[in-house]
């Protein structure tokens, strides 16, 4: 059905730079999920730069780019432009995890300086 996370996220969410595309009837997002859960890097951040290649833009619901995020620093969780890049993102999108935004960027700091 689908050959990438991009495409699966594609097909559920739309694509604010693409069409989206025609896929078989009876997508089920836990599916998408799943696939996400055991993704690698690789994938979700090919993910997340072509379907939200700005911050703000794109059609991926909140709670995918935070998982997708939180999944990315479990795999990589010493990579401070990682860390910077997950904590704008929770920074854009509420304010209910500023906590946690500036908590990634005490430890990118730490972490470049270290």
């Amino acid at each position: 059905m689908h050959n990438t996370l991009t495409e699966h996220a594609r097909c559920l969410y739309g694509d604010e730079y693409r069409p989206t595309p025609e896929c078989a009837p009876g997508h089920r997002e836990f599916c998408f999920v799943e696939e996400l859960t055991f993704a690698d890097a690789d994938a979700i951040l090919a993910m997340m730069r072509e379907l939200c290649p700005q911050v703000v833009d794109g059609h991926l619901p909140v709670w995918v780019r935070n998982l997708a995020y939180r999944l990315l620093l479990l795999q990589r969780p010493n990579e401070p432009v990682l860390m910077r890049e997950a904590a704008l993102n929770l920074s854009m999108h509420g304010p209910d995890w500023d906590d946690i935004a500036e908590d990634l960027k005490n430890r990118a700091d730490a972490l470049e300086a270290g």
